[in-house]
C-alpha cells in the first residue's frame, strides 16, 4: 500500500479523482509516495509520484466526457463546457509535460541529483494523463490515442478496480511506462535522493542543509546541500492532512510537534495572506523561540539553490501572524490579567464585550493551558474558519486539565486526533533513560495507552534509532565541586568535541535556598573557566529578550526550557527535585522529565544533596555494569 499525502483526499475532489487515489493507494508499493495536487513553484499538478524503482511522474487528470471533446490536436484542446460555450485550452498531455518539466529544472539545480557526466537527472521522470470518464473503447471510436499516445494515458477500466478490464499489474506497468527517457538501472532512488526532492519540492517539509560549495558544470553553475534533514513522511502528513476545522496533535517529546505547528502557519499564510493568524505558548523563551522559527519559514525563498533568491532574500508579508506566550497576549492585546478572564467570559456570554478575531489560532504546549484560557483563546476564533490547531504532550503537563476540551472550548475533537510518537529530538539511550525515570515515578503510569488519541493517555515515546553516550549521573559533596565538574565538562565538549557554547544549556529547579545561592554559584564557575554565558530566566526581560543563536551556554529554569532543545544538558542540584514546597509531586515529575528530554545528544545529572530523584539515580548507578563506560571523560 502506497503512502499517500494527504493521507486522506480533500472533500472536494473529483469522483474520479476519489477512484485514482484508492487505486494507487491500493495497487502501488508501500514504498513509493504519491503526493495529491501539492503546490509546486506556483503549480498544482494533479498526482506527483515517487518510487524507488520508478523515478518520479506527474500525472495529470481530467473528467472529460465524449460530450465535453469538440476539437482537439497535439496542442491545444477545444471543449464544450456545461453552458454549451467553447473553451480554448492546451493538451492535457501538455499540461503534465510542462509541470514535469518545472519540476526537472528545480530539481537539476542541485548537483546530487544530477548524473556526473552530464546535466541530466539521475533517476528518470515521466509524466502522463488520466481521463476519468472516457474508457479505451471511447478512445479507439473517437481516435484520441492518434493525439495522446497509449503510453501516456490511463482511462477510466484502467483505474478502477471495479470496471472487469481493470488489473492492478496493468496499471503499475503503465506508470512504469510513462517516461520518454529509460534509464534501466535498479533501485534507482535512495532514501537521500527521495529527502532531497521532498526538501526542493515542497518547502514546508524543511528542517535543515548545509551548502556545499558550487561547481561548474557546462555554462551552469550546480550547487548541492548536504545533511539535508525534513520532516519524515507522517510529519509533513500531518501538517498537510490538518485540513479545515479543529484539529488536535499530541507527541511525544521531541516528535516534532513545534515543527509541525511552524510549517502549518507557513501553509496558511501562503494560502490565505489575508488571514489573521494567532500562535500562543505557554513560555516565554519558547514564544521567542517560536517566533523566531516562524519568521525564518516564511522569510526563507522557496528555491535554496537560486542564487538570486539567496543573495536577495524575499521577504513575505507577516504582519498578519501574532505569536506571544498567553500572558502576554493578555497584557498587550486584552490589557488584562488572568484573573479578569472569568468576568470577560461572562460578558461575553452576554455579549456585553468584544475581543479581538483571529482566521486562526494555534496554541503549543496545549497541556498547560487552563480550560477558562482555551475558553477565551476560542471566543477569538473566527466562526467562519474554525481553524483551531491544539498542540500538546501530557507527559510535559504542568498543570491537571480536570474536563474534556469539548468541556473547555465547546469544540470535540474525537475523530479529529493525529498522533507523533516517534522521538526524533533525543538519542535511544536519552529517551529511554527519562521515559523509565517517568514510569517509575509519574502517578499518572497507568493512563500509558500505546497509540490513543482521546482523553488525557500518555503517549509512550518510540525512539530513533540514533544512539549516544548513556546520560551521566554524578554526586558531588558539595555545589562548588559540582559547578567546577560542570564547567571542565563543558570546556571539554567545547575544544574537544567541538561542541558551540549556544548548543549547551545549564537548567536548574531553583536558584537558592535559605543557606545557598545556586545561581551565583553557577556565574562564579562559569566565570572561573572563561565561559560566556546568558541567564536566561534572570527576568522577565531577559526572557523575552532571549535569542537561541547567541554563543553563549543558556542559563534557565526546567519550566522556561519547555519546547527548546541543545546538543548538551546539564541538570544540576537535583536534590532540590521534587521540590518541597510544590504540594504535587506529579508536577516535579513531569518536570524533570521535560528537563532530560531538552537534550539532543549529551545528558549529564548532577546532585550535592539527597532526595527522592536522587535515591533513584543512585540506584541506577549502582544497576549499571561494571564494563567500560562510553561517557566523555573530562577534566
Amino acid at each position: 500500500m502506497a503512502y499517500m499525502v494527504p493521507e486522506t483526499i480533500p472533500r472536494n475532489a473529483t469522483t474520479g479523482e476519489r477512484i485514482l487515489f484508492e487505486s494507487l493507494k491500493e495497487h502501488l508499493p508501500g514504498d513509493y509516495i504519491i503526493y495529491y495536487e501539492p503546490e509546486i513553484r506556483g503549480r498544482r499538478p494533479d498526482f506527483v509520484i515517487i518510487g524507488p524503482d520508478l523515478g518520479l511522474v506527474i500525472l495529470e487528470v481530467k473528467d472529460y466526457t465524449k460530450a465535453t471533446l469538440y476539437q482537439i490536436n497535439h496542442d491545444e484542446w477545444t471543449l464544450r463546457n456545461t453552458a454549451g460555450e467553447l473553451i480554448t485550452t492546451k493538451s492535457p498531455l501538455k499540461q503534465a509535460r510542462d509541470n514535469a518539466r518545472l519540476i526537472q529544472d528545480q530539481l537539476k539545480k542541485d548537483k546530487s541529483l544530477v548524473q556526473e557526466n552530464g546535466s541530466y537527472l539521475k533517476f528518470p521522470y515521466g509524466f502522463g494523463t488520466v481521463f476519468t470518464r472516457l474508457k479505451q473503447e471511447d478512445f479507439i471510436k473517437l481516435d484520441l490515442y492518434h493525439v495522446i499516445e497509449p503510453q501516456f494515458v490511463l482511462c477510466r477500466d484502467e483505474i478502477d478496480p471495479n470496471e472487469k478490464e481493470f488489473s492492478p499489474e496493468t496499471l503499475i506497468e503503465k506508470i512504469h511506462g510513462m517516461f520518454t527517457v529509460w534509464n534501466q538501472r535498479k533501485n534507482i532512488l535512495t532514501e537521500e535522493d527521495i529527502q532531497a526532492i521532498r526538501f526542493h519540492l515542497f518547502p514546508e517539509v524543511r528542517i535543515s542543509a548545509e551548502f556545499k560549495a558550487p561547481i561548474s558544470h557546462q555554462d551552469q553553475l550546480l550547487l548541492s546541500l548536504h545533511n539535508i534533514k525534513t520532516m519524515d513522511l507522517h510529519q509533513e502528513n500531518i501538517a498537510k492532512q490538518i485540513g479545515d476545522k479543529h484539529r488536535l496533535i499530541r507527541g511525544v517529546a521531541g516528535s516534532g510537534k513545534t515543527l509541525v505547528l511552524a510549517s502549518r502557519v507557513k501553509m496558511l499564510a501562503k494560502a490565505h495572506p489575508e488571514w489573521k493568524i494567532l500562535v500562543l505558548c505557554y513560555g516565554i523563551p519558547l514564544s521567542r523561540s517560536l517566533k523566531q522559527l516562524i519568521h525564518q519559514k516564511i522569510d526563507e525563498p522557496d528555491d535554496l539553490l537560486d542564487l538570486i533568491n539567496i543573495e536577495s532574500k524575499s521577504h513575505h508579508k507577516d504582519s498578519n501572524i501574532e505569536v506571544y506566550n498567553f500572558h502576554e497576549w493578555l497584557k498587550n492585546r486584552l490589557n488584562m490579567k488572568d484573573t479578569e478572564i472569568p468576568n470577560l467570559l461572562e460578558k461575553l456570554n452576554n455579549k456585553e464585550a468584544i475581543v479581538p478575531s483571529y482566521d486562526a489560532i494555534m496554541i503549543d504546549e496545549g497541556q498547560d493551558f487552563e480550560p477558562e484560557w482555551l475558553k477565551l483563546v476560542s471566543e477569538c476564533l473566527n466562526p467562519a474558519t474554525q481553524s483551531l490547531l491544539l498542540v500538546e504532550d501530557r507527559a510535559q503537563s504542568i498543570f491537571k486539565r480536570k474536563t474534556s476540551l469539548a468541556q473547555d472550548i465547546g469544540l470535540d475533537f474525537r475523530g479529529r486526533s493525529k498522533v507523533l510518537s516517534i522521538n526524533y529530538r533525543n538519542t535511544a539511550q536519552i529517551v529511554q533513560f527519562a521515559w523509565d525515570f517517568y514510569q517509575e515515578h509519574s502517578q499518572l503510569k497507568n493512563k500509558v495507552q500505546e497509540g490513543s488519541v482521546e482523553g488525557i493517555e500518555i503517549i509512550p515515546p518510540q525512539s530513533t534509532r540514533r544512539k549516544g553516550p548513556e546520560p551521566f549521573i554524578k554526586g558531588f559533596r558539595n555545589i562548588q565541586e559540582e559547578m567546577n565538574f560542570v564547567s571542565k565538562s563543558i570546556t571539554f565538549l567545547h575544544q574537544q568535541k567541538n561542541i558551540q557554547l549556544q548548543d549547551i544549556a545549564i537548567l536548574y529547579r531553583v536558584k537558592n535556598s535559605h543557606r545557598i545561592s545556586y545561581i551565583d554559584e553557577i556565574r562564579n564557575s562559569l566565570k572561573e573557566h572563561n565561559l560566556a554565558f546568558t541567564w536566561v530566566t534572570e527576568s522577565s526581560e531577559s526572557k523575552r529578550n532571549f535569542v537561541r543563536d547567541e554563543n553563549t551556554i543558556k542559563i534557565s529554569t526546567i519550566d522556561s526550557a519547555k519546547g527548546l532543545d541543545f546538543r548538551v544538558v546539564f541538570i544540576i542540584n537535583i536534590e532540590n527535585m521534587p521540590f518541597t514546597l510544590e504540594e504535587v509531586e506529579e508536577r516535579e515529575v513531569s518536570l524533570f522529565y521535560i528537563g532530560m528530554t531538552r537534550a539532543l545528544e549529551w545528558l549529564f545529572l548532577t546532585y550535592s544533596g539527597q532526595s527522592k530523584f536522587t535515591q533513584y539515580l543512585d540506584k541506577v548507578i549502582n544497576g549499571r555494569s561494571l564494563q567500560p563506560s562510553n561517557h566523555i571523560q573530562s577534566g
